[in-house]
């Protein structure tokens, strides 16, 4: 039977009912500082940790629970030890209810806690006689066993032992990120890194049905796609989740103007912008609606209903993302349960290393954040870009950047006209763009071209030119470029170099 509770938490979310309970149940609770007031106040008996190990808090509260008769009384073998105890005047502590001060929310030196994580390990240490409690969410199931059985399980030790630990891990690996990135190279990644991955929730599947899946949060912080909502539909896949990923992704280029994504197999089939959400959305959908069929839509201002209504009219989606979603088009989406509708934090954005595992290790990589300004970029050929082909030229830009390499997007007046994804020759992503906006009726005349990479050869740009483009984005750094650019002038197109590659693997 559980006799006595050291009480110490920085997240005091639901202590004070819980606390009540425990002392209800005859429980002593063994308190400190700040937990010790609150709980005093709400009139909750405790005792103070100083109170019982005869030892006040010195150096502003840093030493406070290392102490033998606190530790002690966590390791403490019961059957074995009880000598030494008597010995030394220490009483068992049986259950332990700690978690830690909040060091990544400002990454505080003075928020490094010392003698938190050492509880908690004495006390995961000690599960077979020791409960210790991490998380608030796991109070109503503790009181719930206790006022049934009159103590915890082995079971239940053991599942908040491994939390515990879980918790520490998470805390040890947000300070070791922390140390290191301070002394890394700034233009170097950090040489260590420290994950931790926490499990919030399984999803339907895999990439294929036959493999397991799950979405997990990294070191213990939720944001993006671990702190979204989801209103309706079925359980999340694992594609799901990639493809809305890179649908977030590019629509984040667009923050200032109404604008659409439409993602299949994580590249964009149709982008667009407009005055509303409505005609963006019309306007990416026609640029591939074969394409669109089962794909990924994300948006970035809030979905109203006639947006919505034109969704569901149009086309078959799998999932719909938004910043925020008014009521009437949430009634209206209900129409059709199985679509996936979330919530998501655009304006969210961290700045987080990527992950890519290969076969015996991760490859890391800061994220593509970076784009050219226009002041930066180069006009090369005899023809100039007036202000229009301008806007033109850096929408498409900022599309081509989240479309797979070898990329070429085809665009103009805020839309996507012809995209071609992921070839291994450059020409025929070109010639792939040009099929599709063939196939969508969308005529090239007046429009621009982007690439991801260089121009390899001239043979793209004379694609190109046939289908009447005014335009030619590109990074340029090719030993051909000389013939590259005299293929621009031959034809009389205009061609910007921006200096910057954006390849996407």
């Amino acid at each position: 039977m559980l006799q006595r509770a050291l009480i110490s938490v920085s997240d005091k979310t639901n202590i004070i009912p819980f606390a009540e309970q425990l002392a209800a149940m005859g429980i002593e609770i063994l308190s400190t500082g700040g937990t010790a007031k609150v709980l005093a106040d709400a009139g909750v008996k405790v005792i103070d940790v100083s109170d019982y190990t005869g030892f006040p808090e010195i150096m502003a509260g840093r030493v406070k629970t290392l102490h033998p008769k606190v530790h002690g009384g966590i390791l403490a073998r019961r059957g074995t030890d009880e000598a030494v105890m008597r010995e030394h005047g220490i009483q068992a502590i049986d259950l332990v209810v700690v978690n830690l001060y909040p060091f990544q929310q400002n990454n505080s030196i003075e928020n490094i806690d010392i003698g938190g994580p050492t509880m908690v390990r004495a006390a995961a240490k000690n599960h077979a006689d020791v409960a210790i409690v991490v998380d608030p969410y796991d109070y109503d199931k503790i009181i719930k066993e206790l006022k049934a059985e009159k103590q915890l399980n082995k079971k239940m030790r053991h599942e908040l032992a491994a939390k515990a630990f879980a918790h520490t891990a998470q805390y040890d690996a947000a300070i070791s990120n922390y140390f290191a990135s301070q002394l890394s190279d700034k233009e170097q990644l950090p040489s260590t890194v420290s994950l931790q991955l926490q499990r919030v929730q399984n999803l339907r599947y895999g990439e294929n049905p036959h493999q397991a899946a799950g979405l997990y949060k990294l070191n213990g912080q939720a944001f993006g796609f671990t702190h979204m909502q989801q209103h309706q539909g079925k359980p999340l896949s694992y594609n799901n989740l990639a493809d809305a990923n890179a649908a977030v992704a590019c629509i984040r280029e667009f923050p200032d103007v109404a604008g659409c994504v439409i993602i299949k197999h994580a590249n964009p089939c149709g982008v667009a912008t407009a005055s509303t959400l409505l005609e963006a959305y019309e306007k990416a959908f026609a640029c591939d609606t074969t394409s669109a069929f089962g794909g990924i839509i994300a948006v970035n201002k809030k979905l109203d209903a006639a947006t919505a209504e034109a969704i569901v009219a149009k086309q078959f989606v799998e999932v719909i993302i938004a910043p925020d979603i008014a009521d009437d088009a949430l009634r209206l989406l209900a129409a059709r349960p199985n679509v996936r509708v979330l919530s998501y934090p655009l304006h969210e954005q961290r700045k987080q290393l990527q992950m890519h595992c290969i076969d015996g290790g991760v490859l890391l990589q800061e994220p593509d954040l970076s784009m050219v300004q226009q002041a930066d970029m180069r006009v090369v050929t005899q023809a100039q870009a007036d202000d229009k082909t301008w806007q033109d030229l850096l929408f498409t830009l900022r599309v081509v950047k989240h479309v797979k390499s070898n990329a070429i997007v085809y665009a103009k007046n805020g839309q996507t006209l012809g995209i071609g994804p992921g070839q291994t020759a450059r020409v025929t992503s070109s010639e792939i763009g040009i099929i599709k906006a063939q196939a969508a009726d969308l005529s090239l005349q007046g429009a621009v071209m982007a690439s991801d990479a260089f121009f390899p050869f001239r043979d793209s740009v004379d694609a190109a030119a046939k289908t009447g483009i005014k335009a030619i984005i590109q990074p340029g750094g090719s030993k051909r470029d000389d013939e590259v650019i005299q293929a621009a002038d031959e034809h009389g197109l205009i061609m910007v170099l921006t200096g910057m590659r954006h390849f996407k693997h």
